[in-house]
């Protein structure tokens, strides 16, 4: 199939692992290189500074969804009513940009993959593990049950 084929055609796979949607090329397998379109069409090109950014962007998004998994901002003793709507406000949150990052992910850009594993491990690490936590007292539960 030509080239001129391919990019006229609406949707199409070829045995290379690529596939062409309205002019664009899509890997549906993982592959490395800054050359890549991540969660925003024409999102970061092709220069490489740009695809730096792009990685830094997934990592603070996956520390910020282990941020709100985590934290305890709701006091003891404060309106009910107010903190669940709260909880529900933090828990869209942390859904959506966990959808996000997994769309990120869906990339297949192997840097991608890795700046959201490593985000959501030093995320943990700061926020979730013990190695950051006061000591003494008892142990604050975070106001979101963790993620499934």
């Amino acid at each position: 199939m030509r080239m001129t084929n391919m990019v006229e055609t609406t949707s199409t796979s070829n045995t290379s692992g690529l596939h062409v949607h309205r002019n664009s090329l899509f890997h549906m397998s993982f592959h490395w290189g800054h050359k890549s379109e991540i969660l925003f069409s024409g999102w970061p090109g092709c220069s490489s500074g740009m695809y730096a950014l792009a990685l830094i962007f997934v990592f603070v998004l996956a520390m910020i969804v282990e941020w709100l998994s985590y934290c305890n901002i709701i006091k003891p003793g404060a309106n009910k009513v107010a903190a669940g709507f709260f909880q529900t406000a933090m828990h869209t949150a942390r859904a959506g940009l966990s959808y996000m990052v997994m769309l990120a992910v869906m990339s297949f850009n192997g840097g991608v993959f890795l700046a959201a594993v490593f985000g959501h491990a030093i995320g943990f690490l700061v926020f979730g593990s013990k190695a950051f936590r006061k000591s003494g007292g008892a142990k604050k539960m975070p106001n979101l049950p963790p993620r499934k």
